[in-house]
């Protein structure tokens, strides 16, 4: 009772006496601090807009033009010829206004009006810029003076210290390409796994599409990419919500547990997730270049985010701001508070209310334990529950707890890790407790679940659809590196600090699951479990060498990890197949993912002359750079605009908006990929050395699979 006095500001009774109104002056500084926090953040959210609007010029540039007109007038020229006269005649002021300061208002509205001609110019400049590629196809170590003279350029109409947002309004949009072009590349890579029969019949559906209805639905197509930043996101973005969930998961590192502590663990990691989105709300991370910037709007929905059911399609919601998470352990939920008058929650307090939740012994509710399960299974019938049982009532309010929190945290009971006398089947099954867990124990609608296990180990699992796995790569990394190498741990492995006498203790949540309900999550549970043990889970840590060696050989590590893949399914089945790679075009504005299709005749015929015994060692290392540097091209392709699979896909729904049926479209759609490969950058974040500090490696993530296909995820140390 004590605590609910706590949450409540005032209160007032009516007696025959009068009114007794009864203040609680720790309530009410509650309230102020919170509210001068959420004040904070809007100054600060409004002056990164200011500084993001005006970029590549500065704010204070504004007054040095003005100055420089003032100036120039003082010296009794025009530089406006004429233009600050026409602004005075029409200027709406009082005649009490002497002759000298109409002058003065006009010329500063006209520096204001030329300031942002010239920001406006330099945006367009630096547009035009970005939008140059030649530089991605030039040999290693080979700059042609094109682009040297592009790169100084590039420098030039950059403005300084960049926001995390600044080069948003610079990105370039996505080009749409040729349907002539498209339809030729998609030949080139069909005809090494169709017959001469299938081939001459597609090649035949190619050209009457390319003819009629091609030409049709790309004129919609160019339309739209006249209005919207990016047409594949335009367009597909309806589609991508429409599906399960697709989850990826990140892991913790391999060799090192910093503390076997579970609530000690979790203090220092929600504490540095909590100071990873304060530097995205105050855009202090500096955005990702590589030679050029890349698109970081994937970033605003990163916390604060979830994915709502639908019966049609799904819908992603994002909240400005939550002050806590939400949290799971033994099948009960609970509201745990991060902020606490108006600060951040220290490390040591977080583990205090984490041991609180641990050393809870109250049971779960009825039907509360395996709820999760409604967001494991197919979402109509997530979306028919959700409106039929959560949509009032005490239900509604712990649904909406969960969906506005932070993220979502689970403390699992188990232990995982690399560890024991079966330390590799050990990892498989810590890599694929990560990736769905029991099917009831992570909220998979939220856009990130922090699991952290009973012996310290920690990791991630994270919802596909609001981003790519580089964005959250690059805040678990921040995540570990900030818990080992600035916050770390106390001899006895507690967090650092002090714990305030003043903290409310977390909250359970409350429901009131009826029996229908309870039989729909136990279905739900059905789904998910069958989908999660048809899963195999395999991590294969190699230490014998990694992208250094490879790059020594002058060699891609993707493309040499392509083909090896490759060479391994041809020894396995006899055959090649279809096979999909993952790349990014956030090199334009909005940009995600592209397709690489990796199996190429260069890297087939490799393949199969390093299969014939008969055939020489040099002709064989020939044929391999040649399916490297084929695969390589393609991978520029798709990260330019190129690419393949998104430009068809996106005339299939135009298509599809249109009433109009393509067989072409239709059979190019029904293929499966029978081997779908992506890959995960290491060390965006450079807060340590892995040189000094080898044993801090991760096996980085991987990506559940989102049909029955073998999905391999890589990283490169």
């Amino acid at each position: 009772m004590a605590e609910a006095h706590q949450a409540v500001a005032f209160q007032f009774t009516i007696t025959p006496e009068g009114i007794d109104l009864q203040l609680s002056h720790q309530a009410l500084r509650q309230v102020y601090l919170s509210g001068l926090r959420s004040w904070k953040k809007r100054v600060t959210r409004l002056k990164n807009n200011v500084i993001t609007g005006v970029y590549p010029a500065s704010p204070s540039s504004w007054l040095f033009v003005v100055i420089a007109i003032l100036a120039t007038m003082y010296t009794r020229s025009d530089p406006s010829m004429g233009l600050i006269a026409k602004i005075q005649e029409h200027l709406p002021v009082s005649d009490s206004l002497s002759i000298q300061c109409r002058t003065v208002v006009s010329a500063v509205l006209f520096s204001t009006l030329l300031w942002l001609l010239l920001i406006f110019t330099m945006r367009l400049c630096l547009k035009q810029l970005l939008s140059y590629h030649g530089w991605m196809y030039e040999q290693h170590g080979k700059v042609s003076n094109t682009t040297k003279i592009w790169a100084a350029m590039v420098r030039i109409f950059s403005g300084r210290q960049p926001l995390l947002y600044s080069y948003q309004g610079s990105l370039p949009n996505l080009p749409v390409p040729a349907v002539k072009d498209t339809v030729k590349r998609y030949l080139e890579s069909a005809c090494l796994l169709m017959s001469d029969s299938e081939y001459e019949r597609m090649t035949t559906l190619a050209k009457e599409f390319e003819s009629s209805l091609g030409n049709r639905l790309q004129w919609y197509l160019k339309l739209k990419a006249m209005w919207a930043s990016n047409y594949v996101r335009a367009t597909s973005k309806p589609y991508t919500l429409t599906s399960r969930n697709t989850c990826q998961s990140s892991n913790d590192f391999l060799y090192v547990t910093p503390t076997p502590i579970q609530a000690a663990r979790a203090g220092n990691t929600l504490h540095a997730c909590l100071l990873y989105r304060r530097k995205l709300n105050r855009e202090e991370i500096k955005p990702v270049i590589l030679n050029v910037p890349l698109c970081a709007a994937q970033c605003e929905r990163i916390f604060n985010t979830t994915r709502i059911p639908g019966e049609e399609t799904d819908s992603l919601i994002h909240w400005q701001d939550s002050e806590y998470v939400a949290v799971f352990h033994r099948g009960r939920y609970f509201r745990l508070w991060l902020y606490h008058a108006g600060r951040m929650l220290s490390p040591r307090e977080i583990e205090h209310q984490i041991q609180h939740i641990l050393d809870d012994p109250s049971p779960p509710a009825t039907g509360e334990a395996k709820l999760a399960a409604l967001t494991a299974g197919d979402r109509i019938p997530w979306a028919q529950a959700r409106k039929e049982f959560f949509s009032s009532g005490v239900n509604k309010r712990s649904l909406d707890c969960i969906e506005k929190a932070a993220f979502f945290v689970a403390l699992d009971d188990d232990e995982q890790g690399m560890m024991g006398d079966d330390p590799a089947g050990n990892l498989d099954r810590y890599a694929k407790s990560l990736l769905h867990g029991k099917c009831y124990d992570r909220w998979f609608d939220k856009s990130f679940t922090v699991v952290l296990y009973k012996n310290g180990k920690n990791g991630l699992n994270v919802e596909h659809s609001w981003a790519d796995a580089p964005i959250m790569a690059h805040v678990w990394e921040y995540v570990m590196t900030t818990d080992c190498f600035q916050l770390g741990y106390t001899e006895e492995g507690h967090c650092k600090g002090d714990v305030a006498s003043s903290l409310p203790p977390p909250t359970r949540l409350t429901w009131d699951i009826p029996a229908e309900c309870q039989e729909r999550i136990e279905r739900s549970l059905a789904v998910a479990q069958t989908l999660a043990d048809d899963v195999d889970f395999h991590v294969l840590p190699i230490q014998d060498f990694g992208k250094g060696s490879i790059k020594k050989c002058k060699i891609s590590p993707d493309a040499f990890i392509q083909i090896a893949l490759q060479l391994a399914y041809y020894r396995n089945r006899g055959s090649f197949t279809l096979t999909y790679e993952a790349s990014m075009t956030r090199l334009f504005r909005e940009g995600r993912t592209e397709t690489v299709r990796s199996c190429t005749s260069e890297s087939c015929t490799f393949v199969r002359a390093l299969e014939a015994i008969k055939m020489h060692l040099k002709l064989c290392r020939h044929l391999f750079r040649t399916a490297a540097e084929k695969h390589q091209h393609l991978y520029r392709m798709a990260m330019t605009g190129g690419g393949i699979d998104r430009h068809l896909f996106c005339l299939y729904i135009v298509s599809k908006y249109l009433g109009e049926e393509s067989p072409f479209l239709k059979e190019v759609l029904s293929e499966t990929w029978r081997l779908s490969t992506s890959q995960t950058p290491l060390q965006q974040v450079e807060l340590f050395d892995f040189v000094n500090h080898p044993d801090y490696t991760t096996c980085g993530g991987g990506f559940g699979p989102v049909r029955n296909i073998h999905a391999y995820s890589r990283i490169y140390s």
